[in-house]
């Protein structure tokens, strides 16, 4: 009789219900969260197009791309040109070190979460961004290459996945894989997996159309949709547990 009370109250045969895929997020902290996540990839997406459209075809966010280009100027002896990716490269670089070390000093911080104070960094540097004249493209892409950093050195996981907001390639092999994994094993975590990361490349992508399409018609201001994308981010912050 016991025995069978005990399978009465824990069946051994559970239906598969795909609206549990992302059940359990509002325990995750919101720097974690899918749809803060959401915000932080249309953001970067954006970025990216931006610099490539309207500031002289540098990407702030692909350092890959930069390296590419970089290399192919300075091997055909194009060093103006070289210089013109390599600047962006040294102030990635510069915005992953602030971003350790703010990290480092603050991450106890209690008043305001050393994320927040992150993304309070990215917006100002992106609003100083839309004053930047064209005769200074340079400078404006040193400026969101820096500020980019400092979001993808802040902002590593999406609820709990390892993940990056400012460009696609681990995404894409990070969904893969799962995707794989769960065509094999048929575990739902797998599936869930792959969906968080895909849903970063769409998101990513719909960013990137929006500021190179943005960019071209409206000009350099619409950085500042940046800056709204990341607010809305910050301010998501104070309602989860960070």
């Amino acid at each position: 009789m016991i025995g069978v009370f005990i399978m009465q109250q824990h069946p051994h045969h559970h239906s598969y219900d795909p609206l549990h895929l992302f059940e359990g997020e509002d325990e995750q902290q919101m720097s974690e969260a899918f749809r803060n996540s959401a915000f932080l990839a249309l953001s970067g997406g954006f970025q990216d197009a931006y610099t490539y459209n309207v500031r002289n075809e540098v990407f702030s966010n692909a350092q890959t791309g930069n390296v590419v280009l970089m290399s192919q100027h300075l091997m055909a002896g194009e060093w103006m040109s070289g210089l013109r990716y390599l600047l962006p490269l040294i102030s990635f670089a510069l915005g992953v070190w602030v971003a350790e070390k703010i990290q480092g000093k603050y991450r106890y911080a209690r008043k305001l979460h050393w994320r927040q104070g992150i993304l309070l960094a990215e917006i100002v540097l992106l609003f100083i961004v839309g004053f930047v004249p064209r005769e200074l493209d340079m400078l404006a892409t040193i400026l969101v290459s820096f500020a980019c950093a400092m979001q993808v050195q802040s902002f590593r996981k999406v609820h709990g996945y390892s993940y990056a907001s400012t460009m696609c390639i681990g995404n894409l092999r990070g969904g893969t894989a799962a995707m794989s994994s769960y065509f094999r094993e048929r575990r739902p975590e797998d599936l869930r997996k792959a969906f968080y990361y895909f849903g970063i490349i769409v998101l990513f992508a719909v960013g990137a159309g929006l500021g190179g399409n943005l960019s071209i018609h409206y000009g350099i201001q619409m950085i500042w949709v940046c800056c709204g994308f990341l607010l809305i981010s910050f301010l998501m912050m104070f309602y989860e547990k960070i």
